[in-house]
């Protein structure tokens, strides 16, 4: 009986204890992170996080135009704050780059790349002559910067494709971290880290890690267009900004490297090997997920195609049309195939279209690629596909459109696992053909099973990789310890340029004391010589 009474008393103190093991709050819960986001595809990949830090206890709070395409107003599990941020009302801006690009195209293979860097600055002058203006607005409502400093947020977390995040935590001093892949300086890691011309490829240059010296010189030339870019076009726009509003000598350059954290959607299985930083961590593919099963009408679609499979097609979330010229050239190739094609479309039906091909407006992306019948995907090359792709292991057909596409599906095609076609010059017999090769080539999908292979080969996802390294920057208020010393110098002392200077003059003054030494025997032995005569 005594028994009983003790451990009547015992088993509630126990479940008790466990029940505040098993629901107790982190270190971390219920921080406060504001958000600085860039619409569109970044979006979609940051909302994913961002989903993920409020399911583990974090609040959220969203700062973004009230106009934007994809992040709502209203949201059950982030606070929305609207400003002015980029006239993002303009969706027929990318349809109108579009054609410019494929002008471009036209040019020989080493002036293309530069004709659309050309174009990519034209709208950085646009777009940072606008950004610079709201970031100025934001700043200079005192009421509003007030408020932000009295929520007493832990974290800035943000996109720096556009500066506004940057410049906002900066002005907060909040510790920073970034979800990246793009700056406005281009690629992430030429911000971050050591980057060798001679075997890194400079965005947009269309390059890979091994260069002769004609693409070296393209890639030199390629720096040299975005060092241009950065001091003439980008930094004027925020010079006045800076000067008001921060301490003396700041610039974008010096407010990007001083971020805590650089989560990198980036995966070396898809990059070029090269150096990095102790606070650059990488998280490529971070949205990729085991597939789930596909709605009943879509299901029976995908079995109806038999042993020949199916091929996907998309062309992402900001260009889902290309010429009608082009559209019938697509839809009669995929009409003289064994497989099926499920193609995301949108616009007027091509003629040529065949009774393999099901048109839909929207498709579980994901869920398709892993669905066992798919065999290959049609892809315009944008990073959060391909990775998709690859966590699958699935062949590409890359039909790349705009700015970082193109190197994209070069970097597969590199490795073996997709074909590239050009847009602009699409013949229904090119793209036939292009599809048989990686339909019908085993190599392809051996290839691209391997990089699936090592893509999940790793000790923890990228997504708890990404959470805890945010949550690591929260728990220590900042990660200052992992910046490099080299951010802080000056350019010339970053080069060594002033010990290449010490070094010349000790040379300098050497040889001439050398030459004064040997002048001087040998005005001496004249001398002598000249007495004894």
């Amino acid at each position: 009986m005594n028994n009983n009474l003790k451990m009547s008393r015992v088993i509630p103190v126990l479940l008790t204890g466990l029940c505040l093991l098993l629901f107790r709050p982190t270190c971390c819960s219920c921080s406060n992170i504001l958000v600085v986001p860039v619409d569109g595809s970044h979006w979609i990949n940051m909302e994913i996080i961002l989903q993920e830090l409020h399911a583990r206890g974090h609040n959220i709070t969203v700062m973004h135009s009230a106009t934007s395409w994809y992040i709502p107003n209203n949201s059950t599990w982030f606070t929305s704050i609207n400003v002015q941020m980029l006239d993002d009302e303009d969706k027929d801006f990318y349809n109108r780059m579009l054609l410019n690009y494929l002008e471009c195209r036209k040019s020989s293979t080493f002036m293309r790349t530069f004709c659309q860097n050309n174009l990519v600055g034209s709208m950085l002058d646009v777009g940072h002559k606008f950004l610079s203006e709201s970031v100025a607005g934001i700043l200079d409502d005192q009421a509003f910067m007030k408020l932000l400093q009295d929520t007493k947020f832990d974290l800035m977390l943000t996109d720096p494709c556009l500066p506004v995040g940057l410049l906002l935590g900066s002005y907060l001093k909040l510790p920073m971290v970034y979800n990246v892949r793009w700056m406005d300086t281009g690629d992430v890691h030429f911000t971050i880290a050591p980057s060798p011309l001679s075997y890194i490829p400079f965005p947009g240059s269309e390059l890979s890690d091994q260069m002769d010296f004609l693409e070296r010189t393209k890639n030199t030339l390629h720096y040299l267009q975005n060092l241009a870019q950065q001091h003439f076009i980008i930094n004027p726009y925020y010079s006045d900004l800076l000067q008001r509003h921060f301490p003396p000598g700041s610039d974008l350059m010096s407010l990007q490297l001083a971020a805590d954290m650089w989560l990198v959607r980036a995966d070396f299985i898809f990059e070029f090997p090269r150096p990095t930083m102790p606070n650059v961590v990488y998280i490529g593919g971070f949205q990729c997920k085991e597939a789930r099963p596909l709605p009943v009408e879509l299901e029976e679609f995908m079995q109806s195609s038999g042993n020949h499979g199916v091929v996907v097609m998309s062309l992402g979330t900001l260009v889902s049309a290309l010429s009608r010229e082009t559209m019938e050239a697509i839809a009669a190739a995929f009409a003289r195939l064994p497989q099926k094609v499920l193609w995301k479309f949108v616009g007027e039906k091509p003629s040529s279209l065949g009774n393999n091909t099901l048109l839909v407006k929207w498709l579980p992306q994901n869920d398709v690629l892993g669905h066992p019948k798919t065999r290959a995907f049609v892809a315009h090359g944008g990073t959060n596909g391909l990775y998709e792709a690859i966590y699958h292991g699935v062949p590409v057909v890359g039909l790349p459109l705009l700015f970082d596409q193109f190197e994209n599906i070069l970097r597969l095609k590199v490795r073996g696992a997709a074909r590239m076609v050009e847009a602009g010059s699409l013949t229904e017999e090119g793209f036939l053909e292009a599809l048989k090769d990686v339909l019908e080539t085993p190599s392809y999908r051996n290839n691209m099973k391997r990089l699936s292979q090592l893509h999940q080969d790793l000790p923890m996802s990228p997504m708890d990789t990404a959470v805890f390294w945010i949550e690591y920057v929260i728990r220590n208020k900042g990660a200052a310890h992992l910046q490099a010393a080299g951010f802080s110098l000056p350019w010339y002392s970053y080069f060594c340029l002033d010990v290449a200077v010490f070094f010349t003059a000790v040379t300098a003054a050497v040889v001439w004391a050398l030459f004064a030494v040997c002048r001087n025997v040998c005005c001496r032995k004249s001398r002598r010589k000249t007495k004894a005569d």
